[in-house]
């Protein structure tokens, strides 16, 4: 059970954990977060990784009715070459809990596989990213906007929405979308997201692609690589 402050938080969105000096150490490879018997998730480290070099982590979440694995082959096999760690989870439903009516549940387990990969691993706090595909992007978009002080980076790949109810921080913001996407219609998705994001000031890439409901390897690479040389905005954690 959950602190009553946890619970608030996790109502509002919130996300306490912040990157420390790791107390355990972690080692590299792929490992289930063994956090739930049955929806968990996974963490995947590069070979590359080391305790004295603060690695960027990008925490990848699943669109509906898909699971941790399947959000992170999208990632897994591009991030070796740029050293980050990725952090994808199961949402406790099939889908995340404000598609389903309210924040709460996915964001006290987010929380806590966060809490978990910080004590374990050297975060770079300057490149702490949150990406999703299809309604994990949504959630992405969401949770960036009210995480901004943890965040400092959003990749969403096909968003359908955006449901923030509170504002922290300055994240900077990528958006794709496919010209044929049938699954969440381009006209009354991202191209009409980027706009409300760039009018609230937010630094935004946005990239259109001709294909359907998918996150092509040379986008998801071009996301990368912006997240990686990116220089965040300065995360204002008095800001909400």
């Amino acid at each position: 059970m959950g602190t009553s402050k946890q619970i608030d938080s996790a109502a509002t969105g919130q996300l306490r954990s912040r990157p420390e000096q790791p107390t355990v150490f972690g080692k590299p490879g792929l490992h289930p977060l063994q956090l739930s018997e049955k929806r968990d998730g996974f963490l995947y480290v590069p070979a590359s990784y080391r305790a004295d070099r603060p690695a960027p982590l990008v925490l990848m979440l699943h669109g509906a009715g898909g699971d941790a694995e399947g959000a992170l082959i999208i990632l897994q096999q591009i991030v070796d070459p740029v050293g980050a760690i990725v952090l994808a989870v199961d949402s406790r439903r099939q889908t995340w809990d404000v598609i389903m009516g309210q924040y709460g549940p996915d964001i006290a387990f987010i929380d806590q596989a966060l809490a978990q990969t910080f004590s374990r691993y050297a975060i770079d706090p300057q490149r702490v990213g949150v990406a999703g595909f299809s309604d994990g992007a949504s959630y992405a978009l969401s949770l960036g906007i009210m995480n901004g002080d943890l965040f400092t980076h959003v990749l969403a790949f096909s968003p359908g929405f955006m449901a923030p109810i509170r504002q922290a921080g300055d994240p900077h913001i990528f958006v794709s979308h496919g010209t044929q996407d049938k699954v969440l219609p381009i006209d009354r998705c991202s191209r009409k997201l980027v706009p409300q994001l760039k009018g609230a000031d937010y630094n935004v890439l946005y990239q259109e692609f001709e294909g359907p409901h998918t996150v092509p390897t040379a986008i998801a690479q071009g996301a990368l690589e912006w997240f990686i040389q990116t220089e965040p905005t300065q995360a204002n954690p008095n800001q909400s």
